[in-house]
């Protein structure tokens, strides 16, 4: 008997790998193509109609037209596809395969190569929206994506579905990668009057408080599995309040005990597999970075040089690599060495200057930091480890730091003043398409979850 299922979708990835090959994914190289490369934003980007979303029933909200507009601005922001116009749009509006008329769409105006299209209705457990993905420059392919996404007639829903729709989406035309529309980002807000540490969606959406220590907040960090947020607190310690290192679980919405140390610590960072935390503690007189298990029992030390040495980063690809900053030279600078704290090697930059919060993209080529220049603000770079090429992403708008990769190695977010208060923006790893993410109070160093 064959195997449809895998015949289906054998046929279908043929299909896709020859699309993309008609794109041109193998683009001429250029000046930075070491950079486009690293991030995947390498590739010409695939012309993708989205028309309206109809409703085959009534319903009390706009929620057709908010699932539309929260589908195009994810695949807008995706850094892979081009949005077709909808002014270039027939006026026919499909809702499912049978009213789609590919010609009208592969052909002038339009010239769209994909459309992603469907209904939305509601039914006995509140809405459901059918979703497809055609491939209008070949009609005799099959649906590249058919899906139904169900949930409560109400908006908080009725966005988490398109999300769901848009990542499909991304995972079809960039090879299986998900998209980020589902992923969120955890950061310090004082707009309480306390840091604290809150979460929102990765477009800015749902922004909400998750601790209450009524104190100072800082460095949150995601696990591997997104369950839990390592992060900077001050608490006692022997009668002695300092910076020491919290956990909180996002699973079920409380703090865990972590032990806590004499002098100060801070600034926790996981590994890949999420076994071990490495964080930097005065525990013994300068402040050097130690590792220890997730629970915070197991400690070893794995620097040793006067100064200061913080702000580790593990290597998320091997694991085997970690960056941190040490001033054992002078003035804060980038160093790299392995997991446990061997060969350890200054990264040369161009210039003088301060380095802080480094970060590595997630597939381990890239590290991005926040560098000021002697002459200049402080601006978020990246740079490729092997090569030690360099790219300025933000360009003297305010001071500008702790960016943290998104988990498709696409997208930064960081914190900037640019307007006049620090907040969250989030931009495409090539420093284009800044998005501002927080508007009230004062908000900083965020960490985007890994899925």
């Amino acid at each position: 008997m064959v195997d449809r299922t895998f015949t289906r979708h054998s046929f279908l990835g043929i299909i896709l790998l020859v699309w993309a090959s008609i794109l041109g994914v193998a683009r001429p190289a250029t000046a930075q193509d070491w950079f486009k490369t690293g991030t995947g934003l390498g590739v010409t980007k695939a012309r993708l109609a989205l028309p309206d979303t109809p409703a085959r029933s009534t319903f009390a909200q706009p929620l057709p037209k908010t699932f539309h507009d929260v589908v195009w601005a994810d695949l807008d922001y995706s850094g892979i596809l081009e949005m077709v116009s909808p002014s270039f749009y027939p006026t026919a509006v499909p809702g499912q395969p049978s009213e789609l008329k590919v010609q009208d769409w592969a052909s002038a105006p339009a010239n769209a190569y994909m459309v992603a299209y469907g209904n939305l209705a509601a039914d006995a457990a509140g809405v459901a929206f059918s979703g497809y993905l055609s491939d209008v420059r070949n009609p005799a392919a099959p649906l590249a994506l058919q899906k139904i996404y169900r949930g409560a007639a109400t908006d908080a829903d009725v966005r988490k579905m398109a999300h769901q729709f848009a990542d499909d989406i991304i995972g079809v035309l960039s090879g299986g990668q998900m998209g980020i529309a589902q992923t969120e980002i955890a950061y310090v807000s004082a707009r309480g009057g306390n840091k604290e540490i809150w979460v929102m969606d990765y477009d800015g959406a749902t922004q909400h408080q998750l601790t209450h220590l009524k104190s100072i907040s800082l460095t949150p960090r995601w696990s591997p599995d997104a369950t839990r947020i390592a992060f900077t607190c001050f608490a006692p310690y022997r009668g002695v309040t300092s910076a020491q290192i919290c956990m909180y679980s996002a699973a079920s919405d409380r703090l865990l005990a972590f032990p806590r140390f004499r002098g100060t610590s801070g600034s926790p960072a996981w590994s890949p597999d999420g076994s071990e935390i490495a964080f930097m503690s005065s525990q013994s007189g300068d402040p050097e970075i130690y590792v220890s298990d997730a629970s915070g029992g197991h400690m070893r030390r794995i620097t040793f040089a006067a100064g200061v040495s913080t702000s580790p980063a593990w290597n998320p690809k091997t694991g085997k690599q970690m960056a941190f900053v040490s001033d054992r030279g002078g003035s804060p600078v980038l160093y790299v060495a392995n997991s446990d704290g061997s060969d350890v090697q200054k990264v040369n930059l161009p210039d003088m200057g301060y380095v802080i919060d480094p970060s590595w993209s997630p597939n381990g080529q890239l590290l991005a930091f926040s560098w000021r220049r002697p002459s200049g603000n402080y601006d978020i770079y990246a740079m490729d480890i092997v090569s030690q090429q360099l790219v300025e992403l933000t360009k003297d708008e305010g001071r500008n730091e702790r960016p943290s990769w998104a988990p498709d190695g696409r997208h930064i977010v960081f914190e900037s003043t640019r307007t006049g208060t620090r907040q969250i923006w989030s931009m495409l790893a090539d420093g284009s398409q800044p998005h501002q993410l927080t508007f009230e109070g004062q908000n900083e160093s965020p960490s985007w979850s890994p899925k």
